[in-house]
């Protein structure tokens, strides 16, 4: 038996009859298969994915190499040749790059870029031609598929739940009131919520980061306004307007403004800390779904009976455009399927 990235070549009888398999027994308990896909978490996927990545590249140039003795037209045909036009037209039609200072400060690091885009490029004209010219017949396989699948817990969600639900696409949010990223997509997620009011859910869990000193506390803090229907109003307001090093008089005034009326249950609430132990659950089970950073989506296909999301992970401050991208991909598959179950 061979294992190479992530596909076995079995041999059986003087090499015949070999098969390839991408999910391979890794090991066998009382007789019982444990398959390799049975070892994934998200977080052994990404790596599957940059190692099959990896290999890919490598092997788009090996065939090259190994085809340029044949066909030497393959050779002779060279990757475009970076000019100082291209590095200034690169330049001046790119506003991030203008920020970090003048063309010929950045010239170097642009004219390395390009080399490698130019090169990249070029070998994936020559390779894909090569394919269309039947000269290859390529057998790596990208890992199987991951979805992973959390379960939305305690999340408060945007939108009630209908029964039965109308929404079968969810955006799962785990995130932290001090973390700049997290503050920088709610207006995106904001804009989604109204691109997709009546096809996607929305929910939020908690992931506090232990260096933001303040975000358990503001954690907690939400979880006491949903008591009084007020989480998202000062969630909103937390996000917007809350300092590095939020106190007690500012939390305060931000929950007036939230519109929570009765303050005093809420302070009873807030200090005795009645949704610490929700906080920590939320962080506990985003660890175990992989979770590093924040903000971090789980954005996938929901079932309402089991209350799960079986989907893909994000991180980061994810765009509009990739988060409608996967939405859609989504909500096409959804569609799909309930027209074959009508």
């Amino acid at each position: 038996m061979l294992f190479v990235g992530g596909t076995v070549e079995v041999f059986a009888g003087e090499f015949k009859n070999h098969f390839y398999s991408n999910n391979p027994i890794a090991a066998e308990v009382d007789g019982e298969p444990i398959y390799l896909d049975d070892l994934k978490h998200v977080r052994i996927q990404e790596v599957l994915k940059q190692l099959h990545e990896m290999q890919t590249r490598s092997l788009k140039e090996k065939i090259l190499e190994k085809l340029a003795q044949k066909h030497p037209e393959l050779k002779a045909e060279q990757a475009p040749k970076v000019t100082a036009a291209k590095i200034k037209k690169f330049y001046e039609g790119n506003s991030g790059i203008k920020e970090l200072g003048s063309l010929s400060k950045v010239s170097a690091e642009i004219r390395g870029y390009l080399e490698i885009s130019f090169r990249q490029a070029h070998i994936e004209r020559q390779y894909q031609n090569a394919v269309r010219q039947g000269w290859v017949k390529v057998y790596l396989t990208p890992p199987n598929d991951f979805h992973l699948v959390a379960g939305v817990g305690t999340a408060m969600l945007w939108s009630e739940e209908e029964v039965p639900s109308t929404r079968r696409v969810f955006i799962l949010e785990y995130s932290d009131f001090q973390c700049p990223f997290c503050k920088r997509v709610q207006s995106t997620l904001q804009k989604l919520r109204k691109l997709y009011s009546n096809e996607v859910q929305f929910g939020y869990r908690h992931f506090p980061l232990p260096f933001h000193k303040e975000a358990k506390v503001l954690a907690q803090a939400v979880e006491c306004a949903r008591d009084q229907n007020k989480f998202w109003e000062l969630q909103d307001l937390f996000y917007k307007n809350i300092s590095s090093a939020a106190n007690e008089k500012e939390i305060m005034g931000l929950v007036k403004l939230a519109g929570i009326e009765d303050t005093r249950a809420f302070k009873t609430c807030w200090r005795k800390g009645k949704y610490e132990q929700r906080v920590q659950n939320d962080i506990r089970e985003g660890v175990e779904l992989g979770i590093q950073g924040t903000p971090t989506f789980i954005l996938g296909a929901y079932d309402p009976e089991s209350r799960t999301v079986s989907g893909k992970m994000f991180s980061g401050a994810v765009s509009e455009e990739k988060f409608v991208q996967v939405i859609e991909q989504f909500l096409t598959s959804t569609r799909s399927e309930a027209k074959l179950n009508r």
